[in-house]
């Protein structure tokens, strides 16, 4: 499977493609972030947004986009553009008829950590390990995206099988849908 993370954002979208399967070795395919100036008006960083994640979808070529889950802050501002990226990571995945996961920042911390209250550092450490990697990727906001891709392998991979197997049962006990 392969899997297209997407960490949200405005100035910076964290982007990380990770293939692999449950119970095998993840492998880093890409990370980055799109970048956004605060100068420009939104409507254009959103465009700019959209350019730069039609660019990964179309080279990278995923079968899953995970995306984080919008969650309430105190700063407003901060979840508008949020979710105003997460928006447009959702319409481009859909466009090109790709299924959408979505995972809250704990669930996606508690996946690479054992701890749904890890921190950022801690985070990227884990991201580092498990993908091997020589370093942690920078900014947070890459190895964001890529706890988000690990996810859904982990958690989305297992509950892909589970649906098939179910599928499959059902079917071999004559039972249609």
């Amino acid at each position: 499977m392969r899997v297209l993370g997407i960490d949200p954002g405005l100035t910076r979208c964290g982007v990380g493609v990770v293939e692999g399967e449950v119970g095998r070795p993840l492998r880093l395919v890409d990370v980055g972030v799109i970048r956004t100036s605060a100068d420009l008006p939104i409507p254009e960083r959103l465009v700019s947004i959209e350019r730069g994640l039609e660019a990964w979808i179309e080279e990278h070529r995923p079968d899953v986009v995970a995306v984080e889950r919008v969650f309430a802050r105190s700063d407003v501002s901060t979840v508008m553009g949020t979710a105003q990226a997460s928006g447009i990571a959702m319409v481009c995945a859909a466009r090109r008829g790709l299924r959408v996961a979505m995972h809250t920042p704990s669930e996606v911390k508690a996946a690479v950590s054992g701890n749904g209250r890890a921190d950022k550092a801690q985070v990227g450490l884990m991201v580092t390990r498990i993908l091997r990697l020589d370093s942690t990727p920078k900014p947070a906001d890459a190895a964001d995206a890529l706890a988000l891709a690990i996810t859904q392998i982990w958690r989305g991979g297992a509950q892909s099988r589970i649906e098939a197997a179910a599928a499959k049962a059902g079917v071999q006990a004559g039972v249609t849908r």
